[in-house]
């Protein structure tokens, strides 16, 4: 039997692998013998030879080793990707009653690190963002379909992930039937066309589905700003639950056509719409100057910052979106507002959002505190994952 590869940790590096940390970074290692490939499974081992788990190596990758066990025991096989799938998919059934389009598998979150699975009505899309699952994905597809009932399974391996693990894009259809070219999906109360094709993410903003629910809870008779709409996701919810007037902005003249394509799925009054192609900012201070006011504000952008040195141009970012967002709320509205930017704290985003209250003019509350669907769960040891923030503010009904 071939020895598997090694991987020896550099002294004291051996912490974050001990709090079950899945990432094992370039510099934590001080010496790789078996000379591992792209993905291959390693053993890990703590400078005085001592085995911590096991992991797929990425020589690309300035994350060296993904974790895929801490049982020094257990085997990496087609059995144990099965069963990491099954538990992950076991853990949906009681959780999404009320919609066939929903997270099946989370990446490290669910112990498959690199690998989202999403589903869309009769259609799973997968992402393989990792060297690991790449090297595994012909038995992760097998077992995939084996476990769920669908038509066909697609990939959309095209995200920048892919670049930094050495991998090249990959997209199309893996097994099964080909999907059409939009899918119909259905939450709570609102239907949806998803293009998996081509569209963001893989295909539609999954994450943001307990939150459009909270929007909801707000909406009737309310007049609603939806920023960074894409195809809808906040507006249809916010019209279905009895919206005045919801007005949509987006830069992408594909994601208000099938915007529109959605209020008509709905049956809802298309005179009650109004949607605005162009630049979010740009957009906001247009509205700002005409002194329109809305009862609800929804500011869902996409992400500022993928890495530490975007930072401060994020922040400043957030800051300026958010002073505008506050100055089209009424007095007595909501303010919803997002960042889907993982190198972004929750302290540092509230810290933004206040600043820009005050820039503002605005006297606000926090009346909630938002984050990723339930399907999105987070790994305490793997606070990485908590990626998508959110705070639901009330301004004063008077100024102070």
């Amino acid at each position: 039997m071939t020895a598997i590869p090694r991987i020896t940790l550099k002294p004291g590096r051996d912490k974050s692998v001990r709090r079950r940390h899945p990432w094992i970074f370039s510099g934590a290692i001080a010496d790789v013998s078996g000379h591992p490939e792209s993905g291959e499974t390693v053993h890990v081992c703590e400078h005085n030879g001592s085995l911590l788990g096991s992991g797929a190596y990425s020589p690309s990758s300035q994350i060296r080793v993904r974790m895929w066990s801490f049982d020094a025991k257990e085997k990496i096989d087609g059995d144990f990707i099965a069963g990491r799938l099954r538990d992950a998919i076991h853990m949906r059934q009681s959780l999404m009653p009320d919609t066939n389009a929903f997270r099946l598998v989370n990446a490290e979150s669910d112990g498959l690190p690199g690998l989202v699975i999403d589903r869309y009505a009769d259609f799973l899309v997968c992402q393989f963002t990792a060297a690991g699952v790449e090297r595994w994905k012909n038995d992760i597809v097998s077992a995939l379909a084996e476990l769920v009932q669908c038509k066909g399974i697609y990939e959309r391996s095209d995200v920048s992930d892919r670049d930094k693990e050495g991998l090249q894009t990959a997209v199309g259809s893996v097994k099964g039937l080909e999907p059409a070219d939009l899918v119909e999906t259905i939450e709570n109360s609102c239907r949806f066309l998803v293009d998996i094709r081509k569209g963001q993410k893989t295909g539609f903003y999954l994450d943001q589905r307990d939150n459009r629910a909270c929007v909801a809870q707000y909406s009737n008779n309310a007049h609603v700003l939806n920023c960074f709409s894409y195809t809808g996701g906040f507006g249809i919810t916010a019209l279905k639950a009895g919206a005045s007037r919801v007005v949509n902005i987006d830069a992408s003249s594909d994601a208000l056509d099938l915007l529109n394509k959605n209020v008509k799925l709905n049956g809802l009054d298309s005179a009650k719409v109004a949607n605005v192609q162009g630049n979010a900012f740009d957009v906001l201070r247009d509205l700002g100057r005409k002194k329109e006011l809305f009862d609800i504000v929804v500011l869902d952008p996409p992400k500022f910052a993928s890495s530490k040195d975007q930072l401060y141009a994020a922040c400043r970012g957030y800051k300026d979106i958010n002073m505008q967002g506050f100055k089209l709320v009424k007095p007595g509205g909501l303010l919803f507002t997002f960042s889907c930017s993982g190198m972004l704290d929750q302290a540092l985003f509230g810290k933004i959002v206040a600043d820009a209250a005050l820039d503002a003019g605005k006297q606000a509350q926090i009346i909630g505190r938002l984050g990723q669907a339930v399907d999105h769960p987070v790994l305490l040891s793997f606070p990485e994952g908590n990626y998508l923030k959110g705070l639901l503010c009330r301004c004063d009904a008077k100024s102070r």
